[in-house]
């Protein structure tokens, strides 16, 4: 089937909210076949939606819980009425470029529910807590009907706050008494957060929970507001029990309801679009550089060169840019 075809089928598929076709679908957009990723354009062109779709993303320490409050939080909008996706976002080893894929396994309810769409995708070396295709994925789960996309980063860290780029609402995830309660948790993260969560609250430790939600609270009235003019509430809940899970998603619905009936949300999406439009643009000069003929057969030289010490990183990275800039500079003189 021509690329044209392809695509057209695929899109059919998103639209009747195929999991297979939306599935399909981010395969293509994560390619990096040149084939591929002009199809993917193409794709991605065609696929606008006109859902009324919240992004939201949900990040926090290593063993706080996203995956399991994820479950319970999607099923409970699923209960109000929404279609649930979900982008598992699991880090790459530096070594390997492999990933574990787990996090599916941790949402059961979910996996087996038919208005709910599950996506484990590596980042493959991409900083920022996302995958490198996570918002085209998200245009793609939103041209398949899902309106609510649950974005599950990888961690806290500076760099996390590239998820702001891409979501409508930020849930920050936290845990009651673990040591400092505020160990682990970067000023740019707490920034870029509209809704904290005190997680795994179910057990005898509730003294210990309201203590970490107000050391949260008095942490939160020193930092600069949101652009929105709002500081993040702090909320307690157990996806074990389900106890504040109702409390939490009123919350979110509240807070997207109310960004988009003030506004801000219609600017903050616009603000995003540059954002990524020179995201795009820094990307593909990278990827133009690196498949560059005279780049790619003396970069093994000048790696080793740098290895060796015979060259500083510094110029070793000038003559390769040199190298790219040359030979396009030659080619514009003979056309």
């Amino acid at each position: 089937m021509s690329g044209g075809g392809h695509t057209d089928e695929l899109l059919r598929g998103l639209r009747a909210g195929d999991r297979v076709a939306l599935g399909r679908a981010i395969t293509l957009i994560e390619s990096t076949r040149p084939e591929d990723r002009s199809n993917a354009r193409i794709l991605l062109r065609n696929a606008a939606s006109g859902i009324s779709a919240a992004r939201i993303g949900i990040t926090g320490i290593p063993g706080v819980g996203k995956s399991t409050l994820i479950d319970a939080l999607g099923i409970r909008l699923i209960e109000q009425g929404h279609r649930v996706a979900v982008l598992a976002i699991d880090p790459s080893s530096t070594r390997s470029g492999g990933s574990i894929l787990g996090d599916k396994t941790r949402m059961d309810r979910l996996s087996a529910d038919d208005n709910a769409f599950i996506r484990p995708t590596p980042t493959s070396g991409t900083l920022g807590g996302v995958a490198r295709r996570t918002r085209e994925t998200i245009m793609l789960c939103e041209a398949a009907g899902y309106d609510r996309i649950l974005i599950e980063t990888v961690g806290v860290g500076q760099s996390e706050s590239a998820v702001d780029r891409m979501t409508d609402l930020n849930l920050l995830l936290m845990i009651g008494g673990a040591g400092d309660s505020l160990q682990g948790i970067k000023r740019g993260i707490m920034e870029s957060a509209d809704l904290i969560a005190i997680t795994k609250t179910d057990g005898d430790n509730d003294q210990r929970n309201h203590r970490t939600a107000m050391d949260l609270r008095h942490a939160i009235a020193l930092l600069p507001a949101r652009e929105n003019g709002l500081r993040p509430p702090v909320l307690l809940c157990s996806a074990i029990t389900g106890k504040g899970i109702p409390e939490l998603a009123d919350a979110v619905e509240e807070a997207v309801q109310r960004d988009a009936a003030s506004g801000y949300l219609a600017r903050r999406r616009r603000d995003q679009d540059l954002w990524w439009m020179r995201s795009t643009i820094e990307e593909a000069l990278l990827d133009s550089f690196n498949e560059h003929p005279a780049v790619r057969a003396e970069l093994p030289n000048i790696e080793r060169q740098v290895q060796e010490g015979t060259i500083s990183p510094f110029d070793a990275a000038e003559a390769l840019l040199k190298l790219s800039k040359g030979s396009r500079e030659s080619s514009s003189r003979e056309s």
